[in-house]
């Protein structure tokens, strides 16, 4: 199942005298990751890199910042990928200490870095909902009610005319079988609505 980090996490590596920060943050999209990349330009304005690598929103990216292709980007985003991460930047900030580190040396920093980060992160399971509407008799209300708080749906509104109308959300993988049941528990007077 997916995940995200719940709040920012930070690193430090020092290798040959290069000091590598690395930084991890939720994120919703390209655009929101590129603005704090542009933040950590201009928090690290003598640095020789800020290399970032992004999965979220369904898109990715990996960035080399003129480091040799390959040796920093890819090797943050296979991090992530191999940690089953979506909705995270990874970006390393880089101070050059004057010893070439070689690519294999640039692709283990660049993706201890991030692993070192991951470490202290907090990890949560990405949830995806579906929204779902129905009418039911005024009668039945509280037992759809009790149904719903059972099986850990949200119930997003209530509206009261000839009928009960109840719009709630449930994880993805329940809504089909909350349904069923709920069918159930209505003996046939609950309509469906068209989803929220």
């Amino acid at each position: 199942m997916p995940q995200t980090i719940a709040a920012p996490a930070t690193s430090e590596l020092l290798v040959k005298k290069s000091r590598f920060l690395g930084y991890l943050h939720p994120v919703a999209d390209r655009a929101a990751a590129q603005a704090i990349v542009a933040g950590l330009r201009a928090a690290h304005p003598d640095a020789a890199h800020v290399c970032w690598a992004l999965l979220a929103g369904g898109q990715s990216a990996a960035v080399d910042d003129g480091e040799p292709a390959g040796t920093a980007g890819r090797p943050m985003l296979d991090v992530l990928r191999h940690q089953d991460l979506a909705g995270v930047l990874a970006a390393v900030v880089r101070y050059y200490g004057g010893i070439k580190l070689g690519a294999g040396g640039l692709v283990r920093a660049y993706t201890d870095c991030v692993a070192q980060a991951l470490l202290t992160a907090e990890k949560i399971a990405i949830v995806r909902y579906s929204a779902l509407r129905c009418s039911l008799p005024y009668a039945l209300e509280g037992r759809l009610r009790r149904e719903l708080a059972a099986a850990g749906a949200e119930l997003l509104a209530v509206a009261h005319g000839e009928r009960v109308t109840l719009a709630f959300r449930v994880a993805e993988q329940a809504a089909a079988a909350l349904a069923a049941r709920l069918d159930d528990a209505a003996s046939g007077q609950l309509a469906w609505l068209q989803e929220c």
